[in-house]
């Protein structure tokens, strides 16, 4: 029955192309401009670590106080540490893995003297870095909490920089040259690049693209060579000593922290340890107003940091709107169609066709509006996505993939919405009267 009900639709469609372009064209445009921007709130709205973001924390502590949030015009606590509490909770070590971190991009010599010295990007971590955000490595691992302590020269590289350096071969102890200094390779981390940044949305802003970083190096030595801090630096006075130094004994804030808390008596043990962290330095008379601090789970903490660019979200409103929009007109259009062959859907009714075939053939009829109107907007999502980045930053249009599940997606979306659009436009049709149609024809 359903082939038969197939027959009658292809043939109904046939005898009005008008129509039923236009019918193709309002699916196919509502459908890829919803889709289009759905695929860019799905890449920049997504869990990037979704089976642990649950036990992932950042914390802040309110050391500047609330003047200078009146100065600074903000309501919050400043997102990241300075140099002195990053240690001061590292050394306490109360969370099961935890590590402060900082962005650096410093010079990597190659072995041939020809080559010019290579600008790369990464981060100064501590060992328990790699656990805890679960960085997956291609040869060896990360290094050990006794080379945290020793401050050795180790690192570890990305897959990219160790096939640029030393081709497609494990290089796990082999030596580096960055700036002048000798570190041991321990390992190579495979393409990992998650969106958004999660571990420093601070100084990343959430999303750099395809880049993914070169080098980790450990926290301690990159701060024994001096190595200068690349990211964001906010600061509250001016230091009272220059250079990376003075940085480090100033009150500014650059430097990021995240700690992995497994339940809930780890996380209310760690707000408690908070709580008299700052006591303590109050009662050191570092600072004289109330104790603040936060401890916000990762997926808060995004939300917190704006991570989803509200451009995304009023396109994604506004995509969704234009979608109903076409599906209102062709509803409008179906009702029309359907109305104007009251006369067969009379004589149907009056040879016995019961009210629910009338809605099996066309509700059939609305389905193969959706599927081409799908056909098309799956063409015109594809356009939509190679060109997205010509409306929205390119770091963010780079996350628009056309991958099966957006396909699909599309041709799903347009089929269901015009079956929806087409229940009005059926139930209208079966209500027509037999007899009074037989009557005035």
């Amino acid at each position: 029955m359903f082939g038969y009900y197939l027959d009658l639709a292809l043939r109904s469609l046939k005898r009005s192309p008008g129509l039923t372009a236009l019918m193709v064209l309002a699916i196919g445009f509502g459908v890829a401009a919803s889709m289009t921007t759905w695929s860019v709130f799905r890449a920049v709205s997504g869990d990037p670590i979704p089976w642990k973001s649950s036990k992932l924390f950042v914390p802040q502590l309110d050391i500047w106080g609330p003047d200078s949030r009146k100065k600074g015009g903000y309501n919050d606590i400043a997102d990241a540490f300075d140099y002195t509490d990053a240690v001061a909770l590292m050394r306490d070590h109360r969370g099961k893995l935890q590590s402060a971190m900082y962005q650096v991009s410093p010079s990597v010599v190659p072995a041939d003297a020809a080559k010019h010295p290579i600008n790369v990007t990464g981060h100064a971590v501590f060992s328990e870095f790699f656990p805890m955000v679960d960085a997956p490595f291609k040869y060896g691992s990360g290094w050990s909490a006794q080379d945290d302590q020793n401050r050795s020269r180790v690192l570890v590289l990305s897959d990219k920089l160790n096939q640029k350096l030393f081709g497609d071969v494990n290089s796990v102890g082999r030596s580096v040259d960055i700036e002048g200094k000798d570190y041991r390779v321990v390992g190579v981390v495979a393409h990992w690049n998650p969106q958004p940044r999660y571990y420093d949305v601070v100084n990343t802003g959430g999303f750099v693209g395809d880049g993914a970083e070169d080098v980790f190096l450990p926290f301690n030595t990159a701060i024994d060579v001096g190595m200068p801090n690349n990211g964001n630096t906010n600061c509250n006075a001016i230091p009272k000593e220059s250079g990376f130094v003075g940085l480090q004994h100033s009150t500014c804030v650059w430097i990021s922290y995240m700690v992995e808390l497994d339940n809930a008596a780890q996380v209310e043990s760690y707000r408690n340890y908070l709580e008299g962290y700052m006591r303590q330095q109050q009662q050191a008379g570092r600072f004289n107003w109330p104790p603040k601090y936060e401890l916000r789970v990762l997926p808060d903490w995004l939300s917190f940091e704006h991570v989803v660019p509200d451009d995304t979200k009023v396109s994604l409103l506004v995509a969704l709107g234009l979608l109903i929009v076409c599906l209102v007109n062709t509803a409008g259009l179906l009702l029309a169609k359907f109305l104007r062959r009251s006369g067969e859907i009379g004589v149907r009714r009056a040879l016995g066709a019961p009210r629910n075939a009338v809605y099996a053939q066309f509700l059939t009829e609305a389905g193969m509006v959706g599927a081409a109107g799908g056909v098309l907007g799956l063409l015109l999502t594809g356009v939509g996505v190679a060109c997205v980045g010509w409306v929205l930053p390119k770091d963010i249009a780079a996350l628009a993939k056309l991958d099966v599940s957006l396909l699909a997606m599309t041709l799903l979306v347009a089929v269901v919405a015009t079956v929806l659009a087409g229940l009005y436009p059926t139930w209208r049709a079966s209500r027509v009267q037999p007899a009074w149609q037989l009557k005035s024809n």
